[in-house]
C-alpha cells in the first residue's frame, strides 16, 4: 500500500520490535502514545532530526505515526529523501487505538488519542 509515493503499512503489520516515531505535537503525545515510541513533533522535526539518527536502528525501518496518517506521510517522505528506510503507518494513532493496541499516558496510566 502506498500513500502517494510513500510506503505505507497498517497498524496490524507492526510488531513490538518495530521502531516507532510519533510526529504529533506535545499535547497529543501527552494525552496518549504508543509505549516506547520516539516523540519528535513535526513542527520541530528538522531541528531535532539528530535525535532520530541517534535512536533509530542503523539498518532497520522507521515506522512514522501521527493521528491519522497525513503528517506522518510527509515526515516519512522527508526521511526517505534523507536515505532513511521510513514507512508511514496508515490511520496513525487512531487506528492503533481502534486495533486495541495499548495507549500510554507516560505516567503509568491509560492514555487517549486526541
Amino acid at each position: 500500500m502506498h500513500f502517494g509515493s510513500v510506503p505505507t503499512v497498517g497498524v496490524d503489520a507492526l510488531t513490538p520490535e518495530d521502531f516507532l516515531l510519533d510526529v504529533r505535537e506535545d499535547d497529543e503525545w501527552e494525552a496518549g502514545h504508543a509505549e516506547g515510541a520516539l516523540h519528535l513533533p513535526m513542527s520541530a522535526f528538522v531541528a531535532r532530526y539528530g535525535e532520530l539518527t541517534e535512536a533509530a536502528p542503523a539498518d532497520g525501518k522507521v515506522y512514522v505515526l501521527c493521528r491519522v496518517g497525513g503528517r506522518s506521510a510527509q515526515v516519512a517522505q522527508y526521511l526517505i529523501q534523507q536515505g532513511v528506510d521510513a514507512v508511514n503507518v496508515a490511520g496513525g494513532m487512531q487506528a492503533w487505538e481502534a486495533a486495541g493496541r495499548p495507549v500510554s499516558d507516560g505516567k503509568g496510566g491509560v492514555g487517549t488519542v486526541v
